[in-house]
């Protein structure tokens, strides 16, 4: 018989090798607590925040629907985990402060890949906390034995006693802007399926995207009329702001192919312009400002129309690429 915590016959210790408690205390203090005055280890964490409103958010990610761990390393997803719904929070106008996660977790899972999603956790919280001068932490959640890994995550922002900002705000002659990147995650993941080599840099987006953080709070600070992350796809969540706002988008894709994007479309012979239009998972922000209003980070790309036929329109046409990903439509 295997002696309790000693690593199954292998030798390598494994998630079904521990109680709840015993794996508790392999990563959780590998987490950061933020500013929380209470911390992980009661019933509920409680974290102080400058203003008497909490943004909050939820996203789930689910093994081999949302990423594969032969791509990715446990360190990888736990930053993504932390990034994507960080993103969510900076959409808001917010900064975040806290998230907890619940995790499934088969029993087979390697221990170590537990220990290395947490420390992804912390670099992204750590990585957050530099970016907006806010601490941030994994201040709680859950444990569930099951199948394959699910990560749930919920994180709460501060808006630092600052009006939320909307993806409704959108006014007729605002400018349309972006903030981070565009077509690198999916140019990304299009590399990992093909087993393209030499492309690093954009299979790191796609591990680990950074959401320009900063940009968004700047974006709020300066009166920003209308916000979003953009998760799903530059027209597909154009349009849901766009309908948001009633307004039509008209926006532009000229300019917006990073050579990076450019160098894996060639390497796999297909057109680049999909993964900027329709790619998902770089975590930039979609925003509309007053004209000359724009505030470091942020480029323009389109303008605010009366509402038409089309929420979206590319250089005044309807679109013809892909728009981007649905969850229940199959993209």
């Amino acid at each position: 018989m295997v002696p309790l915590y000693g690593g199954g016959v292998d030798g390598v210790l494994r998630v079904r090798d521990l109680d709840e408690e015993a794996l508790l205390a392999e990563f959780v203090p590998l987490l950061p607590q933020g500013d929380a005055e209470v911390p992980v280890g009661d019933d509920a964490a409680v974290v102080p925040v400058s203003d008497g409103r909490f943004v909050v958010t939820t996203d789930v990610l689910v093994e081999d629907h949302h990423f594969r761990r032969e791509w990715s390393s446990g360190a990888d997803i736990g930053w993504r985990a932390v990034m994507q719904n960080a993103a969510d929070v900076g959409a808001m106008g917010a900064v975040p402060v806290a998230l907890v996660v619940g995790a499934v977790l088969p029993g087979d899972l390697e221990v170590e890949w537990v220990r290395a999603l947490a420390r992804g956790m912390a670099e992204a919280c750590g990585a957050i906390t530099l970016e907006t001068g806010a601490a941030c932490g994994v201040v709680g959640g859950d444990l569930s034995a099951g199948d394959t890994v699910v990560l749930a995550v919920t994180a709460h922002g501060d808006l630092q006693h600052r009006q939320p900002v909307l993806r409704s705000g959108a006014r007729v002659g605002d400018v349309v802007a972006h903030a981070g990147t565009l077509g690198l995650s999916a140019a990304g993941l299009a590399a990992l399926r093909a087993g393209l080599e030499g492309h690093d840099d954009v299979v790191r987006v796609y591990r680990r995207p950074v959401p320009p953080l900063a940009a968004a709070v700047a974006a709020a600070r300066q009166g920003a009329h209308a916000l979003m992350d953009v998760s799903d796809g530059l027209l597909l969540d154009g349009g849901r702001m766009a309908r948001a706002s009633g307004v039509t988008l008209d926006l532009s894709l000229a300019g917006l192919v990073d050579p990076r994007v450019r160098a894996v479309a060639q390497a796999a012979g297909v057109d680049p312009l999909p993964w900027v239009a329709g790619g998902g998972e770089d975590h930039g922000f979609l925003a509309t400002f007053a004209p000359g209003t724009l505030p470091a980070g942020f480029r323009p790309v389109g303008r605010v129309l009366p509402r038409g036929g089309q929420p979206v329109l590319v250089d005044g046409a309807t679109p013809t690429l892909r728009t981007g990903w649905d969850h229940f439509a199959g993209g």
